[in-house]
């Protein structure tokens, strides 16, 4: 009755009274584009009043596979009835099948499923540390892990410590140690840190999302990797956001024929529709954790795993990274055109369906926030990082004829558009 009676309040209820109830009763720790949103399908998503828009954020590149993609769905449903979650106190009858599906398909000994892409990284960082006492030798507590200097894997106290910006660990001290900072595609300064002999690992984004979907020198992530294996560490490639075909390739570091050492993957792993996350590798390091060492209450459960091989059997199948290579050109080059154009655009960049408009402001400028409320006005939803950088990030299940609809959508609000 409670639920009925909840679900007939909603129906009657604003875009602006919805706004006004998560900002009376929830924390404040978002900042959420003024729209509401109550249903998705494949590109598109409809808000309370019945607009529909184009999603071109994707949440964040979970939902790879368009939003509440049938084949997902109904994995979903089917084993919703069956059996849900058993903690791995127990076995389950999906788990394995899930494990040997992941594996094989790419290319790892071992999985360690968890929930969500933090999660996902702080299994990776405790792999590390494992691996470097136990394999490489490294004396207790002396073992450090490189990051990249902007990088965003997260908000785990892990997450912040390793992090650069002030607004990730401000007032959140003291750090966890053994954490160290590199330049970003700079082999220089990954070459010189790794002449610490106490340095087990590098964790990496390929592309870096959050700072404004920054992509690297073509050769720096095969050069940090060769780098990595001459100095015995390991090569941790963080992607959460670049994987599932959302830059052309299965996942990033194919684009230079890179196999990281572990691999960190979540966001798309179940297609937006449950959380589901993982570190691949193999078993000189993946077996250094035992019994009792790591875990989750959720990590692993049965609904999880089948929803997971749903939605990679809908990236594989329906050929998603060649569709978001193809298209991903075509984007970049139609928006390059643009910019020159344009005083407004500076340039655009990115991989696959992975892209960013630069805008001609400065970060602290309210430029491309407003440019993505008129975008929200004119039927597509986007959001600002950094400022003065618009991200773009369509369902891989975009065809031409929408991606280039939505070109036009980009290109009418920024010429229209009036600071």
């Amino acid at each position: 009755m409670i639920d009925i009676i909840m679900n007939m309040t909603n129906k009657k209820m604003t875009s602006a009274d919805l706004i006004a109830l998560e900002e009376k009763h929830g924390a404040h720790n978002y900042h959420p584009l003024p729209v509401v949103l109550n249903r998705g399908k494949g590109v598109n998503v409809w808000d309370v009043e019945g607009k529909k828009y184009f999603d071109f954020l994707s949440a964040y590149s979970a939902v790879n596979q368009g939003h509440c993609h049938p084949k997902i769905i109904n994995a979903l449903k089917e084993q919703s009835d069956l059996l849900t979650l058993t903690s791995r106190a127990f076995h389950n009858d999906v788990l394995g099948q899930y494990e040997k599906y992941v594996t094989e398909l790419f290319g790892y000994d071992k999985i360690l499923p968890m929930n969500t892409g933090v999660e996902g990284g702080e299994t990776a960082l405790k792999l590390c540390r494992k691996w470097a006492y136990k394999v490489k030798g490294i004396e207790q507590n002396k073992a450090k892990i490189l990051f990249a200097e902007n990088n965003f894997w997260g908000r785990t106290l892990a997450a912040v410590s390793s992090s650069t910006d002030p607004s990730a660990f401000n007032d959140y001290g003291p750090y966890l140690p053994g954490f160290e900072i590199v330049k970003y595609n700079d082999i220089n300064s990954l070459e010189k840190a790794l002449e610490d002999p106490n340095v087990a690992g590098f964790m990496v984004e390929p592309i870096q999302g959050e700072a404004g979907v920054m992509v690297p020198d073509e050769g720096y992530l095969k050069k940090a990797y060769e780098l990595c294996k001459s100095k015995n560490v390991l090569f941790i490639a963080d992607e959460v956001q670049t994987g599932i075909s959302r830059t052309g390739k299965l996942y990033c570091c194919q684009h230079e024929g890179v196999k990281p050492d572990i691999l960190i993957l979540g966001k798309a792993l179940s297609g937006g529709v449950f959380p589901v996350s993982a570190a691949l590798a193999d078993n000189e390091i993946m077996m250094t954790i035992k019994p009792g060492e790591h875990g989750s209450t959720f990590g692993g459960n049965p609904l999880g795993c089948r929803v997971s091989m749903a939605a990679l059997k809908v990236a594989v199948d329906e050929n998603l990274a060649g569709n978001a290579e193809v298209l991903g050109h075509i984007f970049r080059e139609e928006l390059s055109e643009f910019a020159k154009e344009n005083d407004l655009v500076n340039s655009v960049r990115g991989k696959g369906l992975l892209n960013a408009l630069l805008i001609n402001d400065v970060e602290e400028s309210s430029t491309a926030w407003d440019i993505c409320l008129k975008l929200r006005d004119n039927g597509l939803l986007a959001k600002p990082t950094h400022g003065n950088i618009i991200r773009f990030a369509p369902p891989l299940v975009i065809t031409e004829s929408e991606l280039m609809e939505c070109v036009g959508i980009i290109k009418k609000t920024i010429n229209e558009f009036k600071r």
